[in-house]
């Protein structure tokens, strides 16, 4: 007889005999991203799914973790740093022009020049006092920046580009005066010989713009308005003691500047690190009233320059003793001051913010 053995029904709940099954243990985290959103699906259209890659953290458009990298000193800047040295040199061919090769210009520079013997007295022996020191001064001055700011701050390309401008700047302005032509004669009793630029003026404007370009940005206030000062004081001297006509003065002002302009963009473009500026008032030497003094000082230049013109102008009434002379060296006052101005203004302009 033939017993056909039914199936048993299977106990859910009863062990399963056999070889069991490794479980592996997932990461919460990754079965939560593997799952799909419980929406409804468009007909036709298979639901999506998250992916599970790690997530990396997104930041703005156009800003990187690294904030050298974000802003870096002098960008955007390049095409001021050009117009200004192409404006220096545009002006240095002017005051050449007007001054040497016009009439109006040589009477106005050959006029300041004699009445300076007015004040060849107590003014005439501090200001020739000045200009004897004035290489000693310049070389003192170059030495405390070098040993400072070089070797403690490791400044070693600044330096460089610095001394390079500074020794250009000072063979530009003998080179000119050995090529430049002669003062034609215009009518006005000269000297033939070519004076323009003013060596000593650019030996003291290149010092003081070397230490311009190698300080910190927060010192740069205080260093242009004590160097625009040590510049205009030794173009004044100059004249006083009748070495030289204010235009030679302000093209050596001029020389400086198309010289140290690209020096100090290349300066700032390779010192990332340092070339920080954090705005007026952050720190003493950047106050605002050392950008104030220099403004006002060219402003009363200006004021007396125009008195002192229009007093011996068309209609009038005073023989000129002393007038060309503070004419003259107002004219100087504001050519230094302004260009100080400018230079705080258009470096603190291109040096990198420590928020950007």
């Amino acid at each position: 007889m033939t017993f056909r053995q039914e199936p048993t029904p299977r106990d859910p709940s009863a062990p399963v005999s056999g070889t069991p099954i490794p479980e592996t243990q997932i990461p919460e985290t990754q079965v939560l991203q593997a799952q799909a959103p419980r929406t409804s699906a468009p007909a036709g259209r298979a639901p999506r799914t998250r992916a599970t890659k790690t997530q990396v953290p997104k930041t703005r458009a156009g800003v990187t973790p690294d904030p050298q990298a974000r802003w870096s000193p002098g960008r955007g800047t390049a095409a001021l740093f050009v117009l200004a040295t192409v404006a220096c040199i545009a002006g240095l061919a002017a005051t050449y022009f007007f001054f040497v090769r016009t009439t109006t210009g040589q009477f106005i520079d050959e006029s300041a020049l004699v009445e300076a013997v007015a004040l060849s007295g107590t003014a005439g022996k501090a200001a020739t006092k000045l200009l004897d020191w004035l290489p000693a001064l310049c070389v003192v001055i170059a030495s405390i920046v070098v040993i400072f700011v070089t070797i403690l701050r490791r400044r070693w390309a600044a330096a460089g580009i610095a001394i390079a401008a500074c020794v250009g700047a000072n063979l530009a302005t003998q080179i000119l005066k050995d090529l430049l032509p002669v003062r034609p004669y215009r009518g006005v009793e000269t000297l033939e010989l070519n004076s323009l630029p003013s060596g000593h003026t650019t030996m003291a404007a290149s010092a003081a713009a070397a230490v311009f370009l190698m300080v910190s940005p927060r010192w740069r206030p205080l260093a242009g308005y004590l160097g625009g000062s040590f510049a205009v004081a030794t173009g004044v001297s100059t004249l006083i003691n009748q070495w030289h006509r204010p235009a030679d003065v302000i093209a050596a002002f001029l020389v400086v500047g198309a010289f140290m302009l690209p020096a100090g963009w290349l300066i700032i473009r390779t010192g990332p690190r340092w070339n920080v500026w954090d705005g007026y008032g952050e720190h003493w030497a950047s106050a605002r009233i050392w950008v104030a003094l220099p403004v006002l000082t060219g402003l009363a230049a200006a004021g007396v320059a125009a008195y002192a013109l229009l007093s011996i102008g068309p209609g009038g009434q005073e023989i000129s003793t002393t007038s060309y002379f503070w004419a003259g060296t107002s004219l100087i006052v504001i050519a230094g001051y302004l260009a100080t101005v400018a230079a705080v203004w258009l470096f603190g302009l291109a040096a990198r913010r420590r928020d950007a």
